[in-house]
Formats: C-alpha cells, sequence, structure tokens
C-alpha cells in the first residue's frame, strides 16, 4: 500500500514550515495568509493528505461530530431514520451532519470527500455498492464507518447495522402461503443491493418450505427512486397468470405500487393480497389497513450511534460487529384467505 502523505511532506510540497500547516488545518489557531492558506489545501488536495481521526482526537479530546450519508431522505425510512440518528447522538452531545446520495455514486464520492474534509469522527452511511476504493481509504485514514440498513459484501470489516432482511421477507411470504396463496409476487430492491438479495432470498425460502413453484416472472427488482415500482406492479398484473397475493419489499416505492393498483381497479384483498415494508401511518389509515412489516427504525439509529462512538473512543472488539433486528409483522385487513386455486 501506497504510504499515507504526512504533514511534513505538505509543508515541503507548499514551501511553509508544519506550523503553517498546522493553523490551515485548525483554523483560529494563527494567521495565515489567503494565498498561502490556498496553497497548503491544494497541496493536501494532490497528495491526498487528510490528518488522522485518532491523532486528531488524542490532540483536541472526544468526538464531536458524526456524518451521517442517507440513500435519500424523501424515502420516509430514511427521513425517520436520519430523525432517530440526530436524536441518539444529541442524548450523547455528539452532532451529526448530515449528507444525501439520492442513490448516485458520484454524489456519494463527493460526499464522502466533504466529510473527510471536515474530519467527522465517524460515518454512518447507507451505500450505495460502489466507490470501494474511498471506503477503503476512510479506514486507512481511520474515520470510523458504520453501515446501517445495507452493506457492501468486499468490504466484510465494516460494521453494519440491519433488520433481518431474510426472515422478514420469509415471514411476509409464509403468512400469504398460509392463507392459500400459491401465486405470490414480489417487488424487491435492486437485485444489485443486500436488502434486494436477502429479501428475494427470504421469499424463496418460504415457497420451498410451502411446496410452492418458484416462478421467476413473479420476481421483479425495481431501483430505489422513481417509478419503477409502478412498472413492476403492471408487469406483474399483466402476466398470463397473475398474482393472487403481493410482497412490496421495497420500502421506497410502496407508495408507487399502490397507486398502481389503484389506477388498475384492484381490489385489495378481494383481488390481491398486499403485505408492504412500511409503518408510516398512513398504511393504518388506507381501507383497508395495510399489513405491514414494522422496521424498528429506533433500534437502528441506536446500534449505528453506538458503534460509531464506541469505535471512535477505542473501545472496538476487533472483530466486526453484524448486528441485524427483528422486524415485526404487523397482520391488518390486506390479506385474505383464498377460497380457491387459480
Amino acid at each position: 500500500m501506497q504510504k499515507q502523505p504526512t504533514i511534513r511532506d505538505v509543508a515541503q510540497a507548499a514551501g511553509v514550515s508544519v506550523a503553517v500547516v498546522s493553523r490551515v488545518l485548525n483554523p483560529g489557531s494563527g494567521p495565515v495568509a489567503a494565498a498561502t492558506r490556498s496553497r497548503v489545501n491544494d497541496v493536501m488536495k494532490t497528495l491526498g493528505y487528510h490528518p488522522r481521526t485518532a491523532a486528531r482526537e488524542l490532540k483536541f479530546g472526544p468526538p464531536t461530530t458524526l456524518g451521517l450519508l442517507l440513500a435519500d431522505v424523501s424515502n420516509p425510512f430514511f427521513a425517520r431514520l436520519a430523525d432517530q440518528v440526530v436524536q441518539e447522538a444529541h442524548a450523547r452531545g455528539i452532532q451529526v451532519l448530515l449528507m444525501t446520495t439520492q442513490e448516485d455514486d458520484q454524489l456519494e464520492s463527493e460526499r464522502l470527500a466533504t466529510l473527510i474534509e471536515r474530519r467527522v469522527s465517524g460515518i454512518i452511511a447507507t451505500p450505495t455498492g460502489n466507490n470501494l476504493a474511498i471506503w477503503k481509504q476512510l479506514q486507512d485514514l481511520g474515520t470510523e464507518v458504520v453501515f446501517v440498513d445495507r452493506s457492501i459484501p468486499s468490504l466484510p470489516e465494516v460494521d453494519v447495522v440491519s433488520i433481518d432482511n431474510f426472515e422478514s421477507a420469509r415471514s411476509a411470504t409464509a403468512l400469504l402461503a398460509a392463507h392459500g396463496h400459491r401465486r405470490i409476487g414480489i417487488i424487491s430492491g435492486p437485485a444489485a443491493s443486500t436488502t434486494g438479495r436477502d429479501r428475494i432470498a427470504g421469499y424463496r425460502q418460504a415457497l420451498e418450505t410451502a411446496g410452492l413453484e418458484q416462478d421467476e416472472l413473479l420476481i421483479r427488482h425495481a431501483a430505489f427512486r422513481g417509478p419503477a415500482g409502478g412498472d413492476a406492479a403492471s408487469a406483474l398484473l399483466n402476466i398470463e397468470e397473475p398474482p393472487t397475493a403481493l410482497v412490496v419489499a421495497n420500502t421506497a416505492q410502496v407508495t408507487e405500487v399502490l397507486r398502481r393498483l389503484s389506477h388498475a381497479g384492484i381490489d385489495i384483498p378481494g383481488t390481491l393480497s398486499v403485505i408492504v415494508f412500511d409503518d408510516s401511518p398512513w398504511t393504518e389509515l388506507m381501507t383497508p389497513a395495510l399489513t405491514i412489516v414494522r422496521q424498528p427504525i429506533d433500534l437502528l439509529a441506536r446500534h449505528s450511534v453506538q458503534l460509531a462512538l464506541s469505535n471512535t473512543q477505542g473501545k472496538r472488539s476487533g472483530k466486526p460487529n453484524v448486528i441485524r433486528v427483528a422486524a415485526e409483522l404487523v397482520e391488518r385487513s390486506s390479506v385474505a384467505r383464498l377460497q380457491f386455486s387459480k
């Protein structure tokens, strides 16, 4: 691995003393001419120099700021997660710097560069699944990272907090099978995401246990943003033998799916029984009230903050922590017992 540049390398390349570089790194610690500050910053960027978290904390004390990098706060799940993380951090005297990626690799790269420049003590993130070099650079710099909701399999050393996606989808599918449904569809997240893969795996396990045929036409992946969920619902309705039950295992696409079902005149649960991964208050106010998979967002936030802070405070156990919390299947009125086989 290439040797990380030091503060002395920066000073030499910029033609200044180490003391001047230190003043640039710590605003308010002493005067620096604007032109000099700009030159030093340019050199640090060129060399890829960032002060190590551990060294900074030895000098300036315990962590005070966490970065929170979420996929999309227009998604109610992530909006509530952000709110809970801020509450958990505030209770510990920690500030949170919130940024979003809109599920875009380039935006994620830019946001991570900003968080590095801000020298946050740790980062809680829902990764897009790419930018491996930057995530590894964060580890090399000593910045603690906790993945929440999803992970990157090629970075097994990063702590992860999520629901048990496999079991959540398995139990939802098993409930539909227990109500006599034999044609059960599922709309999940992108196949490249760990949540999408794990929920499909749980769905398949439930079908196998119930002795049901696995029809690939009943499995649809949808992007987390845009109208893809509605398109997936339409595709399921238009196959030769459409499903009698549906698991919407992509929280971001629940409203798109329900809107498309409504436009198609689908009677829930008369024509189609539905279970959704969403705990928004409106799901209980609908007619019929929706059966849901309730994700414990408060626990996801609490564990994420605890891991990020325990790591920055030198309490890391050595092995990566993988915490999977149980979701709750809440039965309401959107699932009906099938009276005949199709």
